[in-house]
């Protein structure tokens, strides 16, 4: 049995339909599904039980789970980069995955666990996803903040080498409809440059980057659960990982692949930056990914216009994997 949290979300769903494509159906199913339509994530998907994530914390806490798990995939997490809640975070992305890893140390079995590019910060210590890098990172906000909690008390207790960590970096594609503010700029213009032609971007208040230059390391979706599908299979790998392509694209870059791939001409509105993100924006990403090369990993991943394309015969149906 494979313990998938976060299982209906964006990166969880799309893990969960790689698993039923590589024949794995014996899957628990744990998440909070609540007003949003997160739930037709799991539309044809096959698992064997789904757990609210509560409900799950209290069975883990009794230890009162029947079958014991082959892997737990921790994806589960509270994903807003705007909220001010510290407590929310701190028990939702914090304490929740330290109860989840003992308990996967305790029963000797494999714990891979979602944490974000956006614990780099600014990125003046460089995106190196060696553990040693860990200590001088400077998150810029309080998600990224719980995630760099755990990977901390992960790395105070030794405890990487009973772990796999996974540094998303700008993930895209189908099963985000769910998200509201925290999809991913295509999400949320697509329907603006299909319909309207039209496109609209942060201006940049950075005078080395020009509006729409800032610099991001996209990946799809497709190419993450290939990766993660990779780490599950290779448990023997522990540490962290950045899950990225190692190039980074332009904010223009993207809009130019959505034009192109809808048939329309570029036509880009440079917007004001909320005051509330200025402090927090992150101008240029981009994943190092030796590590990941080093323990094995060699598929080539999809160019951001190919990926795009892809995504955009979704987003024209807002159809799911």
């Amino acid at each position: 049995m494979i313990v998938l949290t976060g299982g209906a979300g964006f990166i969880g769903s799309c893990f969960l339909w790689k698993l039923n494509n590589e024949g794995l159906k014996d899957i628990l199913v744990v998440d909070h599904l609540d007003s949003s339509e997160k739930w037709k994530n799991l539309i044809g998907k096959q698992y064997y039980d789904y757990v609210q994530k509560d409900d799950f914390l209290n069975i883990v806490i009794n230890r009162q789970i029947l079958v014991k798990p082959q892997v737990i995939v921790h994806l589960g997490a509270c994903t807003s980069t705007i909220s001010n809640d510290a407590n929310y975070y701190i028990k939702n992305n914090y304490e929740y995955s330290k109860i989840l890893a003992l308990w996967a140390f305790e029963l000797g079995v494999p714990f891979i666990y979602a944490s974000s590019a956006s614990t780099y910060g600014n990125g003046e210590h460089g995106y190196n996803d060696d553990i040693s890098n860990i200590k001088s990172l400077l998150p810029l906000n309080l998600y990224a903040f719980t995630k760099h909690m755990f990977d901390l008390w992960l790395l105070n207790n030794d405890y990487f080498g009973k772990a796999i960590g996974m540094k998303f970096f700008n993930v895209f594609g189908p099963n985000e409809y769910h998200k509201g503010d925290m999809r991913s700029v295509l999400c949320k213009n697509y329907d603006g440059v299909y319909g309207e032609g039209l496109i609209k971007l942060f201006k940049s208040y950075n005078s080395n980057y020009k509006n729409g230059d800032q610099f991001r390391d996209f990946i799809y979706v497709k190419d993450v659960v290939d990766v993660m599908y990779f780490l599950l299979k290779n448990p023997s790998k522990t540490g962290i990982f950045n899950i990225g392509t190692g190039k980074a694209r332009t904010w223009n870059d993207v809009a130019k692949s959505i034009f192109s791939a809808v048939g329309k001409q570029k036509n880009i509105m440079y917007i004001e930056m909320p005051d509330f993100l200025k402090s927090k924006y992150q101008y240029f990403t981009e994943a190092n990914i030796d590590n990941l090369k080093t323990v094995g990993y060699n598929k080539p991943f999809m160019q951001l216009e190919d990926s795009i394309k892809d995504y955009c015969c979704y987003l024209k149906n807002k159809s799911y994997i």
